[in-house]
């Protein structure tokens, strides 16, 4: 299947790049902190036989604008607001990977869900920050990170060892069996968003708190978590008990369960996303 290439305006005159493929109920696709459309292009192929895919590369990243402007999760939102709007979609199932489920979760929090009729949740907790959280509490959670390691990895960016410190990251999103080329690839991908505005929107992230988002997602919802990510599977479990009738799926290692599954095993990825979508998905 064939995508079309579409920009949009945003309201602050910013320019976005999107696909879009397929027919039917629109499934939006939000990529992860530094990450690209490019990155979902299987999905792309694959599910835009059932839906109508829109795969948005945020501000700053992939094929988008990189105005000097506007690195913040709820930028991220009010620009998904424009691409709804623009676009005229409605019961958009809302997919968001890592940091694109943080613009889902702001997107709702800002625009209390218009238009949204589905949500899928990929490996993201509902607080990064170990700070925020009881230190007993901190893996069930999911809040792995501290505020030396978020502000080391931004001060990395930010610095000489700028490549090293983002091909670091991409090093712990894989699992082994993943291809040296792959990982060139994506690391590549990570670094079309300039690392000086890629230390503002991590710190932005890592400050945020959604738990008080998540009793409130009233439409049906799969959170998806991997045995091999560096986010622990349980921490997808705590944040599908938050949410109303939530369903979870985690990835064990033997399905390449790292914190790119969608990568690593996107057949077995895109039949759970199709089954949950279209009813089919045990409970």
């Amino acid at each position: 299947m064939s995508w079309q290439e579409r920009s949009l305006r945003t309201n602050d005159g910013t320019r976005l790049h999107c696909v879009d493929a397929g027919r039917g109920r629109p499934l939006v696709m939000l990529p992860g902190f530094s990450q690209t459309v490019a990155q979902f292009r299987r999905q792309v192929e694959d599910l835009s036989g059932d839906f109508r895919v829109i795969a948005l590369d945020h501000r700053g990243h992939g094929r988008s604008d990189k105005p000097a402007h506007g690195y913040r999760v709820s930028r991220l939102a009010a620009d998904l607001r424009d691409l709804i709007l623009a676009l005229d979609l409605h019961d958009v199932a809302l997919l968001g990977h890592s940091m694109g489920c943080a613009v889902a979760w702001c997107y709702w929090d800002l625009y209390y869900g218009d238009r949204v009729g589905a949500l899928i949740l990929v490996d993201q907790p509902g607080v990064i920050a170990a700070d925020l959280v009881a230190p007993e509490d901190a893996r069930a959670v999911g809040a792995v990170f501290d505020a030396e390691t978020a502000f080391g990895i931004a001060a990395g960016m930010r610095g000489e060892d700028a490549v090293a410190t983002s091909r670091a990251i991409v090093e712990r999103m894989h699992t082994p069996a993943m291809s040296p080329q792959d990982v060139a690839w994506i690391t590549a991908q990570n670094m079309l968003l300039p690392r000086e505005y890629a230390a503002a929107l991590l710190l932005d992230h890592y400050g945020n708190d959604w738990r008080d988002v998540l009793p409130r997602l009233d439409v049906p919802t799969l959170v998806i978590g991997g045995e091999a990510s560096f986010f622990p599977p349980e921490s997808a479990a705590w944040v599908a008990s938050r949410i109303p009738g939530a369903q979870v799926r985690i990835f064990s290692t033997d399905e390449r369960g790292s914190h790119l599954m969608f990568w690593e095993n996107p057949d077995l990825f895109d039949s759970v996303v199709r089954a949950f979508l279209t009813g089919r998905m045990s409970p």
